[in-house]
């Protein structure tokens, strides 16, 4: 269970880069994303560690090597904690990235993956989006 301070204070950063990036001021973004960044990195491998604060750094990260390389700590920190809902959603994310990098193999490995984590969550709209992509890449 993520602690609620860290939630929120994830969620609003989230709500503020978004903002930032819609408006196109890449100042006040780049502060933001070293503020996420200072949180997670605070909080590693404390109580206060989630999957969570590293899959939203990763979401904002520009360079998709870095995105990836962030994807798989919050992947390992899902693992560790057996959250369904973060080990689909992360792996998704990876293949969407993969698939931009013409990484077809790992994409469709995350999408498997991804698909099996999936079975344990509730979200019938993300298992279909999951399928959708892996049935087009397998397709291919």
């Amino acid at each position: 269970m993520i602690n609620t301070k860290i939630y929120k204070a994830i969620y609003t950063l989230a709500e503020e880069l978004l903002e930032a990036d819609r408006k196109g001021n890449q100042a006040a973004f780049d502060a933001f994303y070293a503020e996420l960044k200072a949180l997670c990195i605070d909080n590693e491998n404390t109580d206060k560690d989630h999957p969570e604060q590293w899959e939203t750094l990763a979401d904002f990260t520009a360079d998709l090597d870095e995105a990836l390389v962030i994807y798989e700590k919050a992947l390992a920190k899902a693992t560790a904690i057996n959250s369904k809902d973060h080990l689909s959603s992360i792996a998704f994310s990876m293949a969407v990235l993969q698939i931009e990098m013409d990484d077809t193999e790992a994409a469709i490995k995350n999408l498997q993956d991804a698909k099996i984590s999936a079975n344990k969550i509730e979200d019938k709209e993300f298992k279909v989006e999951i399928d959708e992509l892996l049935a087009k890449l397998l397709a291919k």
